[in-house]
């Protein structure tokens, strides 16, 4: 398994969410170290440090995935983003998807792999499309008038999505 490198082509100009996805980044590769180290990582039911270990990585990467999702659909609100019924649809078809792998981790199943790899591919795709054709606007919209006004709704919408 291959760690997450992040890119400079993956940057969307908009730092804090380019830090959030950044931070998703990191929770992927835990899980890649985590399985690099112990190959043979079963949840099967029995405690073992590994385990628990992934399910614990799991579990926020999952908590702050969706967290961050919460945070870019209301940013796009903000910005006054014309897809954004498309986009919340995208997030919650895969919220609904990594939520499923993480109850069958809970169960005992060894998805962890997989679930990093599917959230690798998946980041990636929707970083380069569906985050990139929004990028420009949230830019011009959020960032280039009335910065000041913005920045304070960043600080209480980032207080908001991630306490």
């Amino acid at each position: 398994m291959t760690r997450f490198v992040w890119s400079e082509e993956y940057d969307l100009g908009i730092d804090i969410i380019d830090h959030q996805h950044q931070r998703i980044v990191g929770y992927i590769n835990q899980i890649y170290d985590i399985s690099a180290s112990n190959p043979h990582v079963q949840s099967s039911g029995a405690a073992t440090d590994t385990g628990t270990d992934i399910r614990s990585v799991l579990a926020s990467l999952v908590d702050y995935t969706l967290s961050h999702f919460a945070f870019e659909e209301s940013l796009l609100e903000e910005a006054g983003y014309p897809e954004l019924a498309e986009h919340q649809l995208v997030h919650r078809q895969f919220s609904n998807l990594i939520e499923s792998l993480k109850l069958r981790s809970e169960q005992g199943e060894e998805v962890s792999q997989k679930l990093a790899r599917l959230l690798q591919q998946w980041l990636i795709q929707h970083i380069m499309t569906e985050d990139k054709g929004y990028a420009e606007l949230v830019k011009q919209r959020l960032l280039g008038i009335e910065p000041d006004r913005h920045r304070h709704w960043v600080t209480q919408a980032v207080s908001r999505y991630f306490q």
